[in-house]
């Protein structure tokens, strides 16, 4: 893609030339090892390659189990991989003041990811212990809601019930979430009517309790959007509160990235379809003061969710006080969308936003190349980051990019 290169202060224009190639980037992908719209890893970097993405972060929930097979499928088309994690969080501060984050619904439940995380990944104690006691009360609550979900079916006579075991097995890589049950209650439903329309719909309308269907049977993703919206989520007949037990600290789940070699991002929500942010959002000045006095250096969006005026001035404003910023997609729903980045209602994102990504792309790439060295990356080893070092780390990312990929 062909773009002009733009001056975004503080620091030089990049790469340099009046015009550059900027690759397309999408730091942000789910797959099935926890969930997600793509059949498996391929199919997400066969589509990356079909819509010239070249660079790719996999992003997955509490897991990093997909990590080699990222890492190999990158290698063998000629893209460039990002390592990345995120978790659910709780800030104890935050939910006492009732302070919305980035979850709309739930104050001081709070989303992070890690960027640029080591592969082969490693994790001492006692972060490894902390990390796989969250995946296992993940899978754990799940399990519950399954249960109840049974008992559902029992009590409205469908004439069968889920397998939690089969369905870990044929549904999972080992990490499951509601979804995976809105989707093998979804493919249940369908196989005990043998497809029948009527008798689907009326099965379904039973198990809302009388509650129609407004979804096309068809559009599998959106029938699984409304078992969960129905039946998992508060206020459903097999919707389980998650435990405390799920939830680390913020600070300890940042201590857990920094630990995994990788860089603390907070993901913004950012504006909603009327233009509103959450309580901790809503000035980009403070929140971009928030977070550096939190320990954050690193931001990112999932820009789908946002108008491309709003989600630039926010981007471009953290960029300027120094943030890396990267965008993704994440992909983990049922719904299938382009790997390729767009803003809400598929806008084109613009020349600065997608310097922006790229310039993070960049950090985040150069950062993963030297802790392998067992060097000091964008972060060192107890969350600092040198803000004035950026644009070397860009410039040393631009060249691994340009040493991996086909421009």
């Amino acid at each position: 893609m062909k773009t002009r290169s733009i001056d975004l202060q503080p620091g030089s224009p990049f790469p340099g030339d009046t015009e550059e190639d900027i690759l397309k980037v999408n730091a942000h992908l789910h797959t099935p090892y926890s969930f997600s719209a793509f059949r498996d890893v391929d199919d997400a970097l066969d589509r990356a390659v079909a819509e010239e993405v070249k660079v790719v972060g996999i992003n997955d929930f509490y897991t990093t189990e997909g990590y080699s097979a990222w890492a190999e499928g990158c290698s063998k088309r000629k893209l460039y991989p990002l390592f990345g994690i995120e978790f659910i969080s709780l800030n104890e501060e935050d939910q006492k003041a009732g302070l919305r984050v980035n979850d709309p619904a739930n104050p001081g439940r709070t989303y992070l990811s890690g960027k640029g995380l080591s592969h082969p990944f490693r994790l001492e104690e006692p972060y490894a212990t902390l990390l796989s006691n969250v995946r296992n009360e993940a899978n754990r609550q799940v399990e519950a809601m399954c249960e109840k979900l049974n008992e559902l079916l029992r009590q409205k006579n469908c004439g069968f019930t889920l397998d939690f075991k089969q369905l870990t097995d044929e549904l999972t890589k080992g990490l499951i979430r509601e979804r995976h049950l809105a989707k093998a209650l979804r493919m249940s439903v369908y196989k005990a009517c043998d497809n029948d329309e009527s008798g689907i719909k009326e099965l379904l309308d039973k198990l809302f309790d009388g509650k129609l269907l407004k979804s096309s049977l068809d559009d599998f993703a959106g029938v699984e959007n409304e078992i969960r919206s129905n039946l998992l989520k508060a206020g459903g007949a097999a919707f389980v509160p998650e435990d405390a037990a799920a939830f680390l600290p913020m600070e300890t789940v940042q201590e857990i990235i920094i630990a995994a070699g990788g860089i603390p991002t907070y993901p913004f929500l950012a504006d909603d379809a009327n233009g509103n942010y959450t309580d901790f959002e809503n000035d980009p000045e403070r929140v971009a003061k928030q977070l550096t006095e939190r320990g954050f250096h690193s931001a990112e969006f999932i820009t789908t969710r946002n108008d491309v005026r709003l989600l630039e001035k926010y981007a471009a404003y953290l960029y300027e006080q120094g943030f890396v910023v990267t965008f993704g997609s994440e992909h983990n729903t049922p719904a299938m969308e382009p790997v390729e980045l767009f803003a809400r209602g598929g806008v084109p994102l613009t020349d600065k936003l997608m310097e922006i990504n790229y310039k993070g792309a960049c950090v985040i790439a150069a950062h993963q190349h030297l802790v392998k060295q067992g060097l000091n990356g964008y972060v060192d080893q107890n969350g600092y980051a040198d803000r004035s070092k950026r644009s070397e780390l860009e410039a040393l990312g631009d060249q691994l990019f340009v040493n991996t990929t086909v421009k």
